[in-house]
C-alpha cells in the first residue's frame, strides 16, 4: 500500500513539474499592431494615423507609437497602461523592463517607442497627446 502511495505521489509531482515548463509564453506569439503615428513628415504636426485600435484580452501585442511631426508629444494612456501586463518598452533597440506602468511616453523629436504587453482588462481606454487634445490628438485603445 505504501509503495502505491509513493508511486502515485511521484507521478503527481511529475505532472506538476511539467506544467509550468510547458506553459505557453504569450510574449513569444505577440501580434504587431498598426503604428499609432503622431504628426506626419508632410508638415502636419497634428495628424494622427490609427487613432483607434482594437485588441483582444489575453493576447500579446507590440504597439509602436511613432512621432513624425515637429511638436513635442506627450502620449498619455494612464488607464490603458494600468490594465495591461507590460513586458517591455523598447527605444532605439534598448529595452526597459519594470514592474509597473509608465506615466507617459514623451517625444522631444521624431522617433518611435515600442510597447510590448499582454492586454488584460476589457474596456475602452482613451489616449491623448497631452496639451494637443484640442488639435485632435486623441484616440481610443479598445480591449475586447
Amino acid at each position: 500500500m505504501m509503495r502505491m502511495f509513493r508511486i502515485a505521489a511521484l507521478a503527481l509531482a511529475g505532472l506538476f513539474a511539467a506544467g509550468p515548463a510547458s506553459a505557453l509564453d504569450l510574449t513569444k506569439k505577440r501580434e504587431n499592431l498598426p503604428d499609432l503615428v503622431l504628426g506626419d513628415d508632410q508638415g502636419n504636426d497634428f495628424a494622427v494615423e490609427n487613432r483607434d485600435i482594437t485588441l483582444e484580452s489575453g493576447k500579446a501585442y507590440r504597439l509602436r507609437v511613432v512621432a513624425k511631426g515637429g511638436q513635442e508629444y506627450k502620449f498619455y494612456a494612464p488607464e490603458f497602461f494600468r490594465y495591461i501586463w507590460l513586458n517591455q518598452i523598447v527605444i532605439e533597440h534598448k529595452e526597459i523592463h519594470g514592474g509597473g506602468p509608465p506615466d507617459h511616453l514623451e517625444f522631444d523629436e521624431p522617433g518611435e517607442i515600442a510597447v510590448e504587453f499582454v492586454a488584460i482588462k476589457p474596456g475602452a481606454y482613451k489616449w491623448e497627446a497631452r496639451g494637443l487634445e484640442a488639435k485632435g490628438m486623441t484616440g481610443t485603445l479598445t480591449v475586447k
